[in-house]
């Protein structure tokens, strides 16, 4: 996944400056989006994507959000690993930002649950989409419409001086996890996340971008959860995911930013006997 985000939007154009975008129409029908289309041919080409009604996947944010810069978002799958077919990827697409691939997720059985919640930014009016790709490569998607602005571009009251900050995380974990159960996590992200949309309100130049690109999580060694995203996330990034925990282990993040800085953040989790 490394680098996938910045190739993709190279391809599509939409790497640089932030340009004014047209109004959306919320009664537009959301699959003739121009922007979708061109994210849509980029991501999954001409493979049938299937609208879902609840089945497999179901996205939640807020129809007016209060804070453009800080939009909660949920996305929860309706797949049980168990069964053998699972949700593998889930993609958090946000139409009318300047990157509007936010975050590709990657799960493995070994997550238990592919459901994640984080914060976001959203620059203008949107369709925001989830579209989750199971192991069998089948594609199934939501949609919702957001009215929010300005959360890329919002202007920090001091710039932040990106050479002396030191990235940190820490995880949050269930108080009682039990054997073989989905146990819920939290990673804390501390970080700028800066979008490079953003202007000094006292020398008025541009604040360079700086910001998470790639997300690691093991269990125990084994792979839980793999994140490759971009400044759509909000400031300070924040997830909440599941992991499977079959036995004692370590709960692992590692964190890379684009100054190629790593973070790590460790929990050692004890199982309920």
């Amino acid at each position: 996944m490394r680098g996938r985000l910045p190739r993709l939007l190279c391809a599509l154009g939409l790497l640089g400056p932030l340009v004014a975008a047209a109004a959306v129409d919320p009664a537009q029908d959301p699959d003739q989006v121009d922007i979708w289309l061109k994210v849509r041919a980029s991501l999954f080409g001409e493979r049938p994507i299937a609208h879902d009604d609840g089945n497999v996947l179901t996205l939640s944010a807020p129809a007016r959000a209060q804070d453009a810069a800080t939009v909660p978002v949920s996305i929860s799958t309706h797949l049980s690993p168990a069964a053998g077919r699972f949700v593998e990827h889930l993609y958090l697409l946000i139409d009318q930002n300047p990157s509007p691939i936010a975050a590709v997720f990657t799960f493995t059985p070994d997550s238990g649950r592919a459901d994640v919640e984080t914060r976001v930014r959203v620059e203008d009016y949107t369709w925001m989409r989830a579209v989750a790709e199971t192991n069998d490569g089948r594609l199934y998607m939501v949609a919702r419409f957001v009215k929010a602005a300005g959360g890329c571009s919002a202007p920090y009251a001091t710039a932040p001086d990106f050479d002396a900050i030191k990235p940190r995380a820490r995880f949050k974990v269930d108080a009682s996890v039990v054997p073989n159960r989905p146990a819920l996590a939290q990673l804390m992200v501390q970080h700028p996340n800066s979008s490079g949309l953003a202007m000094d309100q006292v020398t008025h130049l541009q604040i360079p971008a700086y910001y998470v690109r790639s997300i690691k999580v093991t269990y125990a060694g084994k792979p839980v959860l793999t994140a490759d995203i971009d400044f759509s996330i909000s400031e300070n990034p924040n997830f909440r995911f599941y992991f499977l925990p079959r036995e004692p282990g370590e709960l692992k993040a590692v964190i890379v930013d684009t100054k190629e800085r790593e973070t790590q953040a460790q929990v050692q989790v004890e199982l309920e006997k």
